[in-house]
């Protein structure tokens, strides 16, 4: 596990299996996930997004916590010239996936890390990533545990290094208390710019932003979701 090189009292996620699985989800973790699974980078390894796919991509995408797969099988199936990497310590959700890019037949362009994306943020070159997603996070609601979420001041600068000048970051939430978290970090941020012009921007999906499940059941319950876009601003050249 990463945490053996991370500040063990920041773990952003938190348990790392669920239910037992269906005989399928367990076949695939067994037969599908070793030609996916990108290794846990250890401190100072280096990783070329690119060389991960067997063919060549026009870019490369980065999902964060990927939940259940939905969003991120959805990504693949329709851009298919485009590698997509995700990294979810959740086995169940890993599983999830799997399923998903094996009914939709995306192997050539998924890629998995099944534990923390940190690791992994630091071992992708600069400028590397063309796309990255932060979606209903953990919104880890105890003060004490504020300092867990995903987006703040400890990765920021970890996706502006690998985001490409005028990459998409996308956000999204129904959590209103993360929802203010992660604006005030991410306008406060100076690589970053967000791109809304009026409340339906943030109201709503544009569209090559799938509906997820658990996005279906926020809504069931009452919960209003909020979409961000961010673009990561050019470089100034030194």
């Amino acid at each position: 596990m990463t945490d053996s090189f991370l500040d063990s009292s920041k773990r952003l996620y938190g348990r790392r299996k669920g239910r037992p699985l269906r005989k399928r989800k367990t076949e695939l973790l067994d037969g599908l996930l070793p030609s996916l699974e990108i290794p846990v980078p250890q401190p100072g390894d280096r990783i070329d997004p690119h060389a991960l796919f067997s063919r060549p991509m026009r870019d490369v995408w980065l999902e964060v916590g990927f939940g259940s797969g939905h969003h991120m099988a959805w990504q693949a199936a329709n851009n298919r010239d485009v590698g997509v990497i995700g990294a979810e310590p959740f086995i169940n959700g890993v599983a999830g996936l799997l399923k998903l890019v094996d009914d939709e037949s995306v192997q050539d362009n998924v890629r998995v890390l099944p534990d923390d994306a940190r690791p992994l943020l630091d071992a992708l070159p600069d400028a590397s990533i063309g796309r990255a997603f932060v979606l209903f996070a953990d919104p880890w609601p105890k003060k004490r545990h504020w300092e867990r979420r995903f987006i703040g001041p400890d990765n920021l600068p970890r996706l502006a290094r690998v985001l490409k000048d005028g990459a998409e970051l996308r956000l999204a939430s129904d959590d209103m208390g993360l929802v203010r978290w992660m604006l005030e970090h991410t306008v406060r941020h100076p690589d970053f710019e967000w791109t809304a012009r009026g409340p339906s921007d943030w109201r709503h999906r544009i569209a090559d932003w799938p509906p997820t499940r658990y996005e279906e059941k926020a809504i069931e319950a009452g919960r209003k979701p909020v979409f961000m876009r961010f673009i990561r601003k050019a470089r100034v050249a030194s």
